[in-house]
């Protein structure tokens, strides 16, 4: 049975993934789910789709946005486009997304039951009812706008949708998965992840049973006249929302050092520079882009094997490839490149039953855990400032340009 795992509360942006990115992300997201796939099986992906924090990390470890709502879009739509070529070897299918694409969900999921044997019907119903539980048993003032479905072969899933309110410039994320449901309407959350709005009628709450047979007893008795007529005499006192995993990212839009657990990051750089010449020697022969790659496999290593626990600040993945807007620097877009090209090899050898460079990228992130306890290292605003210092060797890009370029034309307007 499902319940709702958490949820997210993220600064409402709007813009789109420029198609340099979008691209990448799509390559990078497919090679991570085969990784996640390979050493834990697909209901741990999908377990781990259902936890707010490591979807926000996943995102942020692709070069998105690290904090706004347009994370969840991009990740459901790279995921998508990269898992398409690839859904009937990994048994995962990705229905919905944004606008047009939710309202298309459930003619996508008749159309997998009819090509692969799984319960369309029932996932379609599934599909509605989680919609309908978050846009109206749990009134929060946040309108749904996004439903993506992940399901597998054997039929379990995972939903990721997304509301706004519009009027406070927020997107609350709500995610739910398929394992420990017993009721859609009694705490059927596993997440909700979004900042506070004061007061939420959830119905769903357990301690609502009583108040939902009230409601339903009142819409026998008195028509839904009657209870406009009712409810303007009467002052009810509502459930508040209940326990779940909740994710709430800050309104700035730079990366601050109070957003990262800083003895995690130099747990991560000291593994980098420690497995490095042992396990990726032939990267190391690129000046100047070997080593900084296999700082950013460290970190995409914790999105693959970390535990929950391991994501309360996932502002800490962005600093693998940067993001579009230039927080915490610009998308190196060389690392980038680097970093699918050494994943794309470790996951085709590990297919042919040779699974020795996935294991040294779990050798990093084994030993970052070991040395964050005692490893030291720059401080948060030093390890950006040589980041974006840098980032025009590395090729980086950003919605803004090329940073080669950029600094070419801000030497030209100093002259």
């Amino acid at each position: 049975m499902a319940r709702r795992t958490g949820s997210a509360d993220l600064p409402l942006h709007g813009g789109r993934v420029p198609p340099w990115l979008a691209e990448r992300m799509a390559t990078l997201g497919a090679i991570i789910t085969q990784a996640v796939v390979h050493h834990y099986g697909r209901d741990a992906f999908l377990q781990r789709l259902s936890h707010p924090f490591w979807f926000q990390s996943f995102g942020a470890v692709m070069g998105m946005d690290w904090h706004s709502s347009g994370i969840t879009t991009s990740v459901i739509g790279a995921l998508k486009r990269g898992l398409a070529p690839l859904q009937d070897e990994l048994g995962i299918y990705v229905c919905g997304g944004r606008g047009k694409h939710s309202r298309r969900t459930p003619d996508e999921l008749s159309a997998l039951g009819d090509r692969t044997g799984v319960d369309g019907v029932a996932l379609t119903r599934a599909s509605r009812l989680v919609a309908k539980v978050d846009s109206a048993a749990v009134q929060d003032g946040f309108e749904l706008y996004l439903h993506g479905f992940f399901v597998t072969a054997d039929g379990k899933w995972t939903v990721v949708q997304q509301g706004m309110n519009d009027h406070k410039q927020q997107a609350r994320r709500y995610h739910w998965h398929s394992e420990g449901l017993r009721s859609f309407v009694d705490e059927p959350h596993s997440a909700i992840d979004g900042p506070s709005q004061g007061e939420i009628v959830n119905l769903t709450d357990h301690r609502a049973d009583a108040s939902r047979q009230a409601q339903l007893d009142l819409l026998a008795a008195l028509g839904p006249d009657g209870i406009a007529r009712e409810y303007a005499e009467l002052t009810e006192q509502v459930a508040a929302q209940g326990d779940l995993l909740h994710l709430i990212m800050p309104e700035h839009h730079d990366v601050r050092s109070s957003d990262v657990f800083i003895r995690r990051l130099h747990g991560t750089l000291a593994a980098a520079a420690e497995r490095g010449p042992l396990d990726f020697p032939e990267l190391l022969l690129t000046p100047g882009v070997g080593a900084r790659t296999v700082e950013s496999l460290a970190m995409v290593a914790e999105v693959v094997h970390g535990t929950p626990y391991r994501f309360r600040d996932p502002a800490r993945f962005s600093l693998a490839h940067g993001g579009k807007d230039r927080h915490p620097f610009p998308v190196p877009i060389k690392v980038y490149d680097e970093t699918i090209g050494v994943l794309k090899s470790a996951v085709r050898q590990a297919k042919l039953g040779r699974d020795e460079e996935l294991q040294a990228l779990k050798r990093l992130d084994d030993q970052a855990r070991r040395l964050e306890l005692t490893a030291t290292g720059r401080s948060f605003d030093a390890y950006v400032a040589n980041e974006r210092a840098r980032s025009p060797a590395l090729d980086g890009r950003s919605v803004f340009g090329w940073e080669a370029d950029l600094a070419a034309r801000d030497r030209i307007t100093k002259r």
